[in-house]
């Protein structure tokens, strides 16, 4: 086989590869499409967001009364974040409060200072690529159900929220800026 042939079946098996990793991506995006947030309709979950929903649709994203009423959730929230990875609430760490280990499990007292009060905070770092997507995609689609909904303060606010790092925050504005021009194309 020439040099020139054989350049040409590994440019090829090349360009196979990523068609076929593209494609168990879009297949995943598939299901996460199909199965987004089903949770929500089982009686752990129901009961809670039923009561709440018109609550939040009339109050902004990240006020003090958007707060409370999250308060008022929360047993319906640990489980529907248990439940959908999308969620950065999903991945939780624990950090001890005296001297700022992480544990992937709270322990009863730290390893390394000995103090027991640990803060859980979310890890947006053990995310993957399609758990972004989806959850980009509820936000989007949740300001939408908001009387005041808007997804670029939603982007900021979720950054102190969820602390990731200003590089995410545009990859996530970008990925709207297209979400929205698709949408626009298809209307």
């Amino acid at each position: 086989m020439s040099y020139e042939a054989e350049q040409m079946r590994l440019t090829l098996e090349h360009v196979r590869l990523v068609g076929a990793y593209l494609q168990h991506c879009a297949s995943d995006l598939d299901l996460r499409a199909i199965e987004h947030d089903k949770s929500k309709f089982g009686s752990e979950e129901w009961p809670g967001f039923l009561e709440m929903t018109e609550k939040l649709k009339g109050c902004t994203y990240g006020s003090p009364e958007y707060q409370e009423y999250l308060k008022q959730l929360q047993p319906t929230l640990e489980h529907h974040y248990a439940a959908n990875r999308h969620h950065p609430e999903h991945f939780l760490y624990y950090e001890c409060n005296g001297c700022f280990t992480r544990y992937t499990k709270c322990p009863n007292s730290c390893e390394r200072c000995g103090y027991t009060q640990f803060t859980t905070r979310p890890d947006v770092s053990r995310m993957s690529l399609l758990d972004l997507i989806e959850m980009v995609c509820d936000w989007l689609a949740a300001t939408q159900r908001h009387d005041d909904g808007d997804i670029w303060k939603s982007i900021e606010i979720n950054q102190k929220r969820f602390e990731y790092s200003d590089e995410l925050k545009e990859v996530l504005k970008n990925t709207v800026k297209e979400l929205v021009h698709i949408k626009e194309k298809q209307t």
